[in-house]
């Protein structure tokens, strides 16, 4: 553990938002205390008071950087649609899994902690960045159809967001549906590639 002195003023709060986001993965996003990531960070319990008004405050943080954190990686995943739209739709969905996956602590502060994000505007402008990848990958999949006849991408995109949520859920973080026999992924592809073609942008 550092020592309680080896900080210095510019990275305390770093140091306590990675603290944070590894109480959470270990522990669930109820359970941290401000003292608890605080000594996780080989710092004094009040050292978090020069940073974060108080625990919300610091678990809005690690959920704002998580947002930050996923856009970066849907827009990596969606890349350039225009040869394959449907292509770079799935890529966008294997992104989300692999996100939950790697940073649990961060999607936990994120989509499982109960914090308010219309409450803060910095952590409401980190999520619609986010959002606005998964609608802006919705739009392109039918993007060849008459305005008339295209699905609004809004609703397709949350209820794609809901299915990525959902298969997290049920099969991520060793939950019950992971002894299933197809992969979280299969598991999310085959169930965007049946809601698609409801829609009917896929042929039967």
């Amino acid at each position: 553990m550092a020592g309680r002195d080896s900080y210095h003023h510019g990275n305390l709060r770093e140091a306590l938002i990675q603290a944070t986001a590894a109480l959470i993965a270990e522990a669930g996003p109820q359970s941290f205390t401000l003292a608890e990531a605080a000594r996780r960070a080989g710092v004094s319990a009040a050292a978090p008071y020069r940073h974060f008004s108080g625990r919300d405050d610091l678990l809005e943080e690690v959920a704002r950087q998580g947002f930050l954190a996923f856009a970066d990686r849907l827009e990596l995943a969606f890349g350039d649609a225009r040869p394959n739209p449907m292509a770079a739709f799935l890529r966008t969905g294997q992104a989300y899994l692999d996100f939950a996956r790697e940073r649990p602590g961060q999607y936990i502060a994120m989509f499982e902690s109960g914090i308010s994000i219309t409450g803060n505007s910095d952590l409401m402008q980190a999520s619609e960045r986010a959002r606005s990848v998964i609608v802006t990958a919705a739009a392109a999949l039918f993007r060849h159809l008459p305005a008339d006849q295209r699905p609004p991408a809004t609703m397709v995109a949350n209820h794609i967001w809901a299915l990525s949520h959902g298969v997290v859920e049920l099969f991520g973080r060793g939950k019950p549906g992971a002894r299933a026999p197809f992969s979280a992924s299969e598991m999310l592809e085959s169930g965007a590639l049946i809601y698609l073609r409801g829609l009917g942008l896929l042929p039967q």
